[in-house]
């Protein structure tokens, strides 16, 4: 299956990044983390931005039943071989109905997107809207901490690179996403802005040169409230 996506070179470096099953290993320790192995295990999850679906396999091991995924690529949803549910669609309209989901998980896609506030905006808008009142959402994104600057660093050195292939197709996925990568980067004021637009915070941290949030949606979206962004 991994022929399925050599053809995107961003696609090539993300496959060769992790194994499946360190790439596992991973999303259950944050799961863990972030205190979702303690909801219920009944609860209606949807991962967005899923990829070749190693998120789906991480709550499947930790005992989730009603698990879905989400994710742009077709080719690399054709790569998840599971039980959960998988659907190709754009984030900013999502094929789910309103208030039908627990729990929706984020991890890595959120900077893909490609403009900002505008998509960021319509992303949360549409998370709010599929996720009970009660729900969830989970977020995990890169954050230009002291740790990932030195990680920048040292993946801009060829020598690097050549003995490290994970450092090589960090490298090499940065250079092809550098556009959006960096503006996410550098907006960190506005992205949290419009995360509390949208999300109360229950937990967040940032460090390891990621932003980890989980948050309960608001009832009536401040952002609806307001007549612009930039008054935020």
């Amino acid at each position: 299956m991994a022929d399925a996506v050599t053809s995107d070179p961003w696609e090539a470096a993300y496959v060769r990044f992790e194994t499946p099953q360190q790439e596992i290993q991973k999303f259950r320790g944050r799961l863990k983390k972030l205190g979702v192995d303690r909801l219920p295990r009944d609860a209606k999850i949807v991962e967005l931005f899923c990829g070749r679906g190693n998120g789906l396999h991480a709550l499947g091991q930790l005992g989730f039943k009603h698990v879905e995924g989400i994710d742009l690529s077709s080719r690399l949803v054709k790569m998840y071989r599971g039980p959960a549910q998988c659907y190709v669609a754009d984030c900013r309209n999502l094929p789910l109905p309103d208030r039908s989901k627990d729990v929706l998980i984020v991890q890595g896609g959120l900077h893909h997107l490609t403009t900002l506030p505008g998509d960021l905006s319509e992303a949360f808008m549409e998370m709010q809207r599929v996720l009970r009142r009660d729900g969830r959402v989970v977020i995990v994104e890169p954050w230009l901490t002291p740790f990932l600057r030195v990680v920048h660093a040292v993946s801009a050195v060829r020598l690097a690179r050549r003995y490290s292939e994970k450092l090589d197709a960090l490298a090499t996925m940065i250079d092809y996403e550098r556009t959006t990568y960096e503006r996410w980067l550098h907006q960190p004021k506005l992205i949290l802005k419009l995360a509390r637009a949208h999300f109360s915070p229950l937990q967040e941290s940032f460090g390891w040169g990621k932003w980890m949030f989980v948050g309960t949606p608001l009832q009536i979206p401040i952002a609806r409230l307001l007549p612009s962004v930039g008054l935020l």
